[in-house]
Parts: C-alpha cells; structure tokens; sequence
C-alpha cells in the first residue's frame, strides 16, 4: 500500500542541488508536523541531482518515519518533480513548497483551515525578501499572466499551496505547468483562496532561476495555456456502476 494514504495531508518538496538546505529543511518540515492541522507527511522529490542532495535526502528518510522520498532518474524541471508528487500521492491533501525556505511549512495551518471548503488554498508572499531586480521580473511576468488567464491570483509564484489530491490529479500536465496551477484548477471549476504568507530570504544553497526561465519561458507558457484553455476538456460523472 501507498503510505502517503495513511495520512490526511502529504507535502511535496521538489529538491535540486539544495543539499546545503536539507538540515534545515528536514527540521522546520519535522517541527510543523507535530503541530499540522492533519496528519501529515512529506514526500520529497529528488529531479536529479547532482550534489550530495539525494544522500541526504536518503538519510532524513532513514531516521523520520513521516518522511519519504522519490528519485527521478534524470533532472526534469520542476513541473515534471510536482507531477511525479501528485501522481505518487494518495492522501485526501497535498502540499506543495519550495526546498529553499523561504516560505515556511508554519504557515500551512493557515490555508489547512481552508481547504475542506477550497478546491485550492494558496499563498501569496507578504513582505517578499527578494532582490529589486528579481521583484520586478517577478511583477511583469504576474500581469503578463493575469492578463493571459483572467485567474484572479495576486500571486501565482508564491510556493505555498494546497489542493484537495484529486483535483491535483486531474490537472493537465505541461512543461511550466507549475505557474499555471491556479488557473488550472479553475478550468474545472474548482474554488481557489489566496492567504498572506511570510516570506524570508534565502539562507544557504542558490537560486535555480534567472531571466529566461523568469521571464522569456513565463511568456511562452501562457499562449500554450491559452490554446489549452479553449482545448480543455471538463466533465463530471453524475452516476455509474463500476463498484461491486
């Protein structure tokens, strides 16, 4: 059996090249599970690293019975690292947040309160502790993108988000489908709330992004989720008999 179904909430966290960050990962992820509004679980997702990363990861997993772990075969991006979590959960909740803490596990609490009445509960970062630069990049690619998918989000980049599993399942998959999980979710017609959340420098390790993968993809992404939009493919059953 799965073990992430003998939970209520299982958080995903992609991992690449942040061995610096796992002793404090494991221990602000270990530290929130004991105070969780459900019972949970992490599951990290190593996309193929090439640090000591999977070590140590390996090592958490060996020591923390509420910790698991999976391994891609080769580094993928990190739409590919959220898909392989989704796919490998079977909680009722999954969580998602970023390796490198600068949101924090604490504040899943705060959209857990929510999320038996949200299909989505989402954070949007209060006080962001980025660069000047980054912050601007970070400002065009959001209205680009609101622009584009009318969604509503204040915040699509914030890596604090929860989702009841079966939606997050049937969510389409894409290369950057990660900055569109808002949007998807609305596309069946589901709910979304968007929470403040704390946000902090980051403290050890260094960031994966840059102008293109900021920038220049978010752009790119959008006409695919537009062509998609108007493509997609929305049903629910009202009745069948395939249980005996």
């Amino acid at each position: 059996m799965n073990r992430t179904a003998n939970y209520s909430f299982t958080i995903v966290v992609p991992i690449y090249n942040e061995a610096d960050n796992l002793p404090a990962l494991e221990q602000k992820l270990n530290d929130f599970l004991i105070y969780s509004i459900y019972p949970a679980c992490v599951l990290f997702i190593n996309d193929g690293s090439t640090d000591a990363s999977l070590k140590r990861i390996t090592e958490v997993c060996s020591r923390r019975k509420d910790f698991f772990y999976l391994s891609l075969q080769k580094n993928s991006g990190l739409s590919a690292a959220l898909k392989a979590g989704i796919d490998a959960t079977e909680s009722e909740y999954i969580g998602y947040m970023d390796a490198d803490l600068q949101t924090t596990p604490e504040d899943f609490n705060l959209l857990l309160a929510d999320i038996s009445a949200y299909e989505m509960v989402m954070g949007i970062r209060a006080n962001r502790q980025d660069s000047f630069f980054k912050k601007v990049q970070s400002k065009i690619a959001n209205r680009f993108r609101q622009a584009m998918t009318h969604d509503g989000v204040q915040d699509t980049g914030c890596p604090l988000k929860v989702l009841h599993t079966d939606c997050a399942k049937q969510i389409p998959f894409f290369t950057g489908m990660h900055r569109f999980l808002p949007a998807l979710v609305l596309l069946q017609q589901g709910r979304v709330k968007q929470i403040p959340v704390r946000h902090f420098p980051r403290t050890a390790g260094k960031s994966k992004y840059h102008l293109r993968n900021r920038l220049v993809s978010p752009f790119i992404d959008c006409f695919a989720y537009r062509w998609m939009k108007k493509r997609y493919i929305n049903y629910h059953i009202a009745d069948n008999n395939l249980s005996e």
